[in-house]
């Protein structure tokens, strides 16, 4: 009878459905996440694990952008209460979003270049 129970029981055991949703201002910047393209936005991925994740947001005319984001655990997925959260009879829905506004690119003209070189320059010489 504690068999039937205990298999009972793992067959209602719920989930984490864990969810990335990355927007961008103006929308349909190429997405790479930890380096693999994930497509344009505004995308949704799914993710298994917390932790920092390294974000590329690419448009033609506008400035790449290089970012992390931390996506923390949410307390029913620290140690111990995780534990009672895969036993749940009911599916835990994690669903996060990141936004983020590209800035138009302006290129610099001849002078600047010219400088920052210099600059550049001086700093490897000393």
């Amino acid at each position: 009878m504690i068999n039937l129970v205990c298999l009972f029981a793992a067959c209602l055991a719920g989930c984490v459905d864990r969810e990335l949703t990355i927007t961008s201002e103006p929308p349909g910047a190429l997405v790479f996440v930890l380096d693999q393209e994930v497509g344009r936005t505004p995308v949704k991925m799914p993710f298994t694990w917390y932790g920092d994740y390294e974000v590329v947001l690419r448009m033609d005319g506008y400035e790449t952008i290089k970012t992390h984001a931390r996506l923390d655990a949410p307390i029913y997925e620290i140690v111990p209460f995780d534990l009672l959260s895969e036993l749940a009879p009911w599916t835990y829905r994690d669903n996060r979003y990141l936004h983020y506004k590209l800035k138009t690119y302006v290129r610099p003209n001849d002078n600047d270049l010219i400088d920052r070189a210099t600059q550049m320059e001086k700093k490897t010489l000393n």
